[in-house]
């Protein structure tokens, strides 16, 4: 019985320890993604907040945070993708909506301008320095036009939902502004 006793009291104090330590170094990656994004280093920023979320999954403000990271970068696709996470863990924060309808905004843009590009099997891309630098002039096909529909679409919807969590948002005025032009 004592031996099981001091058995279960190790594997506890284990598990606490790895706990605490894991909690640490997810704090650790935090601070120092947050300072490398306050220099505007986001590269740095996006693989030390990768790296907490690989030590810890379900923490919001890591994943809200890795996406402003990407939104920064300009890089709209995987900050669409760490938005929802972020919702998905804590669907109450109403600032996640506002950024995550900017960062589909964003790439409604870059699709209608040929910054992104959907391959053939419907996944979007990032086309290299060479493709946009041989094309004489870009025309967004039907297919990339009804994405963009769509994005707005979505945009509008995480606007509104913004200002439901949010009503006495002190740019309610602007934002209502962008849904109306949005839904033009």
């Amino acid at each position: 019985m004592k031996k099981a006793l001091l058995l279960v009291s190790i594997l506890f104090v284990s598990v606490v320890s790895t706990a605490c330590i894991n909690n640490f170094a997810v704090q650790e990656l935090n601070t120092k993604a947050k300072l490398y994004l306050d220099e505007g280093n986001y590269q740095d920023a996006i693989e030390r907040l990768k790296s907490s979320i690989d030590l810890d999954n379900t923490i919001f403000e890591t994943h809200y945070n890795l996406a402003v990271a990407y939104t920064q970068a300009e890089d709209y696709l995987n900050a669409i993708e760490e938005y929802k996470k972020a919702i998905n863990i804590d669907d109450s924060v109403a600032d996640v909506y506002y950024s995550l309808a900017v960062a589909q905004g964003n790439l409604a843009v870059d699709l209608q301008y040929g910054n992104v590009r959907v391959t053939e099997d419907g996944k979007l891309f990032v086309p290299d320095l060479d493709t946009l630098g041989n094309e004489s002039q870009y025309e967004p096909s039907k297919e990339i036009l009804d994405r963009i529909i769509s994005l707005h679409s979505e945009a509008v919807s995480n606007y509104e939902t913004y200002l439901e969590k949010f009503p006495d948002a002190p740019d309610a005025e602007e934002v209502k502004a962008k849904i109306a032009e949005l839904k033009k």
